[in-house]
């Protein structure tokens, strides 16, 4: 193992001491590099795990939209149903408020006992009191 002057061996659970320096390691130490070692050794860090992970972030962010849009579209085709089925309603209560206007009066009901087989009821026949 070698030994370099001005070389301490560091705590991993006490900061870093302030000793004096003795005579021998008066000798101007190199200066500590800041860099990672990763960096240090000439490898450089790869973009392609952050470009994936924002391609994933773009991706769910779509398929949000479009889930949106799926449940816009779906609640206008309701109200759409629901419009027409009003409408159609509403036709169908006219109609019927038509045909009771019409064989509502007498001489529908006339005809449709003479359709039946029935006739006309004779002269009154008016019984005297006692």
């Amino acid at each position: 193992m070698a030994v370099y002057v001005g070389a301490r061996e560091r705590s991993r659970l006490l900061p870093a001491r302030s000793a004096p320096r003795s005579v021998e390691t008066e000798t101007p130490a190199v200066d500590r590099r800041r860099q990672r070692s990763a960096v240090r050794a000439g490898r450089r860090p790869s973009h392609v795990g952050l470009a994936l992970g924002a391609i994933a972030i773009a991706f769910i962010l779509a398929l949000f939209s479009l889930a949106q849009t799926i449940r816009v579209s779906a609640t206008s085709y309701d109200i759409d149903q629901l419009i027409y089925e009003r409408d159609r309603m509403t036709a169908d209560q006219q109609q019927l408020r038509s045909d009771l206007s019409r064989l509502g009066n007498e001489p529908a009901i006339r005809k449709q006992a003479f359709d039946l087989g029935m006739s006309q009821l004779g002269d009154p026949l008016v019984v005297p009191a006692r």
